[in-house]
């Protein structure tokens, strides 16, 4: 059963985050946004009065009703703005533009070399473009890294497959733009974008792990991102699996990522044959699924191998769901050939039941979570974005050129 309890936003928080529930759910009567926000509805009343005084809101259609007199839609009379989202790889950046409800507007890729002495000069630039090229109320920009952020408003970076160390990679690029800049870890992001748009909606407490070319997990309690004590927390990809395994990229030997990343299922499918030198992570999965059984058994192990280091995870922190995302997704009617038995059998007997789900991949998806950092910030009842979201909710609560000009939604 989906969980119910969510942190009770702050009084400041309320105003910006019914803008942004409406943007995300839609049409919403005053009585379900004020259970979705956990205030009270004479505080909604008095809000939505005066958010519809300023031309931000706007009542709709009449709601249907169980008995009593028929309650009314809210919703947003207009664009209440946008965000840009952008996730950096060791290649490439991926950006988006999209509005308050998700909607991509627009993704672009550019190539990257996070090895440049000038890199983050680069990304600015690249990011520059792309917040000259908005059309409307620009919110923000969120970006997602592979490594670990302190925290989301300082964005100082320790990405070691970019190369980075104590990167101010926030103070920095808010400089450049002159926009709110959000950093945060870019499996945090995701799990920050499920919350929003996805299955987070309907639990308080989920893990998002991601499989590709390394392995993470986003944690979130209570309905807000754990990440530790320096923003290091879900770094799944590194627990020890093995004592003298491969090597992995952060230096030591039998990680999870060493062992069922992307690199060992291709020097595993190498070392069996299935590829010949030359070969790639979609030969692998081009003999899977042709019936190849080695390549089958390959996917097979790397899913049980998965499936009893989450079990762990499980235990440690006890979520009522877990969301399976990634570039490896793809595959992923071979991985859970090893997998469920896996975990399931690695689980206490209360906890087997434990509801997973896999959901479809795209590109943008990791750019979509940075944005979602962004948007998010109205719901940011524990203070995680600091100064940066309330410049956001600030720049929300504001409107801007769009929403004077703008649309009926």
């Amino acid at each position: 059963m989906a969980g119910t309890s969510r942190p009770t936003a702050r009084g400041d928080l309320v105003p910006s985050a019914v803008l942004a529930l409406l943007g995300t759910r839609g049409p919403t009567s005053r009585a379900d946004v004020a259970r979705a926000l956990d205030v009270s509805p004479a505080t909604i009343t008095q809000l939505t009065k005066a958010l519809i005084a300023r031309g931000l809101v706007a009542e709709l259609e009449t709601a249907p009703s169980q008995g009593g007199r028929p309650g009314r839609l809210l919703g947003l009379v207009r664009s209440a703005g946008g965000a840009i989202g952008a996730k950096v790889t060791a290649d490439h950046v991926a950006i988006v533009d999209v509005d308050v409800d998700g909607t991509v507007r627009s993704s672009t890729s550019h190539r990257f070399d996070p090895d440049a002495p000038n890199a983050l000069d680069v990304l600015g630039h690249i990011l520059g473009s792309a917040v000259d090229d908005h059309s409307g109320h620009l919110l923000g920009v969120g970006v997602g890294i592979p490594g670990a952020v302190d925290t989301q408003a300082s964005g100082v970076v320790n990405a070691p497959t970019l190369g980075w160390a104590d990167a101010h990679v926030g103070a920095v690029l808010r400089t450049m733009l002159g926009v709110p800049v959000l950093v945060e870890n870019d499996v945090n992001a995701l799990a920050v974008a499920e919350r929003l748009y996805g299955t987070g909606r309907h639990y308080s407490s989920y893990l998002v792990v991601t499989i590709g070319r390394g392995i993470g997990c986003g944690i979130v309690v209570d309905g807000a991102i754990y990440r530790g004590a320096s923003g290091g927390a879900g770094e799944i990809g590194h627990i020890p699996m093995s004592v003298d395994g491969p090597l992995c990229g952060c230096g030591s030997r039998g990680c999870l990522e060493a062992h069922i990343g992307d690199d060992a299922l291709v020097r595993q499918a190498l070392e069996a044959g299935v590829i010949g030198p030359r070969g790639t992570l979609d030969g692998l999965k081009v003999a899977a699924g042709r019936g190849d059984e080695t390549a089958r058994g390959i996917y097979r192990e790397a899913g049980a191998v998965l499936g009893r280091a989450l079990a762990g995870v499980v235990h440690t922190v006890d979520p009522e769901v877990v969301v399976l995302l990634g570039e490896g997704i793809d595959a992923w009617p071979y991985w859970e050939l090893g997998f469920e038995q896996s975990l399931r059998s690695h689980l206490m007997p209360a906890r087997r039941g434990l509801p997973f789900i896999v959901e479809p991949w795209a590109e943008d998806k990791w750019a979509l979570g940075a944005a979602a950092l962004v948007l998010a910030t109205p719901f940011d009842s524990a203070g995680a974005a600091g100064d940066q979201g309330q410049l956001v909710r600030d720049r929300l609560q504001a409107g801007g050129p769009a929403i004077a000009a703008g649309a009926l939604r």
